[in-house]
């Protein structure tokens, strides 16, 4: 079963910012709920795994990341991925994803997806896949962005630094404190039963929320 998507989502940074996430595999794959990067093998080829629960279960998969293209001029990634888990389950994702500028500290992270899923989840549907896909997403876009946010912040000090003139310095800004080290922000495992129970209530509401 083939799934295509194309979204679009807000991103609270600049592109530059931006670009220093979706450039970096690791960073970027910490978005993903309950994905990480096992091995890298070369600059453009990892392994990894995510992680979905059910209720106490846990299913796990492993796969294989391919960069095929990254242009830092049109700010666009191109990936292939692909995962299988020991039941028998297997997908394939090829993505092409790019930013676009709005001003200064906001851009637009576009992306662009060819999905393919065999085994037991194709058994969903097409419309199942496209709820669980555009949860999936939501969560990876809200936490690509505040990732973007907190690079921009990083960023910012380094071109209030490289703006000054000369010497200029005051001694009270040459003793200003370093701001505090911020925790890593990386998606939380995703709950495969909290969705369901999600996509239940969201059918129950569109079926009597529709009805006058």
């Amino acid at each position: 079963m083939e799934v295509v998507l194309d979204k679009q989502y807000p991103v609270s940074a600049g592109v530059d910012a931006a670009w220093t996430v979706l450039a970096n595999m690791n960073e970027l794959a910490t978005c993903m709920p309950g994905a990480q990067i096992t091995s890298e093998i070369d600059a453009t080829h990892f392994t990894g795994s995510v992680r979905v629960k059910v209720g106490p279960a846990v299913a796990a998969f492993a796969g294989t990341i391919e960069i095929l293209a990254l242009d830092p001029a049109t700010r666009t990634l191109k990936m292939m991925g692909k995962g299988a888990d020991k039941g028998g389950s297997s997908a394939s994702m090829e993505l092409t994803a790019n930013l676009v500028a709005i001003d200064a500290t906001s851009c637009t992270l576009v992306g662009h997806a060819e999905v393919i899923v065999n085994g037991k989840f194709a058994q969903f549907g097409g419309r199942m896949m496209g709820s669980v896909s555009d949860m999936i997403l939501a969560q990876f876009a809200d936490v690509f962005s505040q990732k973007a946010a907190v690079a921009q912040a990083a960023l910012a000090p380094a071109a209030s630094a490289a703006a000054a003139p000369g010497d200029s310095a005051t001694p009270a800004a040459a003793a200003a404190p370093a701001p505090a080290p911020q925790a890593p922000v990386v998606a939380k495992e995703f709950n495969a039963l909290g969705l369901v129970w999600a996509l239940v209530k969201g059918f129950f509401a569109n079926l009597f929320g529709g009805k006058r």
